[in-house]
């Protein structure tokens, strides 16, 4: 068998979210067929490690050469024109941005919690409070010890099996942040550069509501994958979460999805689910856009507890809890359609 004959065996392979095989669409970076004439190296161009969809297609393609007598040896990256040197983040895989339209529609929670979930499912992920003026995550996560310096470099405590950095760590308690726009611009920078994430598969920022100073520096800034809008069903919150997408679009950011909060509330005496804030705006709001929705998340008081220092309740097991889990997991194969499609889109 040489390389062609590897190639073609391949082109069985689809990619169910491309519509094509990953031959023909540039999902296979290399084929290295070994002198035993048996042992075939591959690499692949996926890149959102632990998406579902990622994983049953690299099982594919193992499957597939299997059953012709190979033995497969697989590997995966997106290939870049950009070096490791001009490269922002080299280290970090996929950037990923949770924003809102608005304050108090549970976005921090929502990072927090797709970040944890992602790290569940066995990816190495590194959690970002970006929200300068309204630092919340180390409390949200229980994170208390602060992050070190090791020469010039910070080095972020973990949590849950996250690297956890925050504006929190470097102000007083109770200090307000009263900064203008040249000042949130190179402390964002700052914590960016001078952090040592480390080879990190996700980087997941909780951005601050609406679509001020910072999020226009991480925009301009970081190498962002794509965006996850948080909103809640009711109107007022669903008109700000466009203008949050308007945002991304202006600036090319491909938005993965539309997540829900406080999609009901299920009464624990009666069982009956009410809706708090209304119903099935956030799917709407995706519709309206040609948008995935994420999913959806019950409005649960164990969300509330896990938010006051407790596990991230996507951690815990329940309704909550796996619809959290969904969300991660969502968000995970939709950054592997972006990356594949970036891949295919190469000349």
């Amino acid at each position: 068998m040489d390389e062609s004959g590897v190639r073609d065996l391949l082109r069985s392979v689809t990619d169910p979210d491309l519509d094509g095989d990953i031959v023909s669409l540039g999902l296979v970076n290399d084929v290295t067929v070994r002198e035993d004439g048996t042992t075939v190296s591959v690499s692949l161009a996926l890149g959102a490690p632990y998406s579902s969809t990622e994983t049953a297609i690299a099982e594919e393609v193992r499957s597939t050469l299997s059953d012709a007598g190979l033995e497969p040896e697989l590997s995966a990256r997106i290939p870049t024109a950009v070096t490791p040197d001009e490269q922002v983040l080299p280290k970090v895989k996929n950037v990923i941005a949770v924003a809102s339209g608005k304050g108090g529609v549970g976005k921090s929670t929502m990072a927090v919690n797709i970040a944890a979930g992602l790290s569940d499912r066995g990816a190495s992920v590194g959690l970002f409070d970006a929200d300068v003026y309204g630092p919340n995550v180390p409390r949200m996560v229980g994170a208390e010890t602060p992050p070190r310096t090791d020469g010039e470099t910070i080095v972020p405590p973990e949590q849950y099996g996250m690297r956890v950095m925050s504006m929190d760590f470097l102000t007083g308690e109770d200090d307000p942040v009263i900064w203008r726009g040249p000042m949130v611009h190179k402390i964002i920078t700052q914590l960016v550069e001078d952090v040592d994430w480390g080879e990190l598969d996700y980087l997941v920022l909780d951005l601050p509501p609406g679509t001020g100073d910072t999020q226009l520096t991480i925009l301009q800034t970081l190498p962002l994958t794509g965006a996850v809008i948080v909103t809640t069903p009711e109107e007022v919150a669903l008109d700000d979460a466009v203008k949050g997408l308007r945002m991304f679009g202006k600036h090319d950011t491909n938005v993965l999805g539309v997540a829900e909060n406080m999609a009901g509330f299920r009464c624990p005496d009666c069982g009956s689910v009410h809706d708090v804030f209304g119903e099935g705006g956030g799917e709407r709001l995706a519709a309206e856009h040609d948008l995935p929705f994420l999913g959806g998340v019950p409005l649960d008081p164990a969300v509330r507890t896990g938010g006051d220092g407790g596990e991230p309740i996507v951690l815990d097991e329940g309704e909550t809890a796996d619809a959290f889990a969904a969300i991660s997991e969502a968000v995970a194969n939709n950054a592997g359609i972006v990356r594949r499609r970036q891949a295919s889109d190469q000349p």
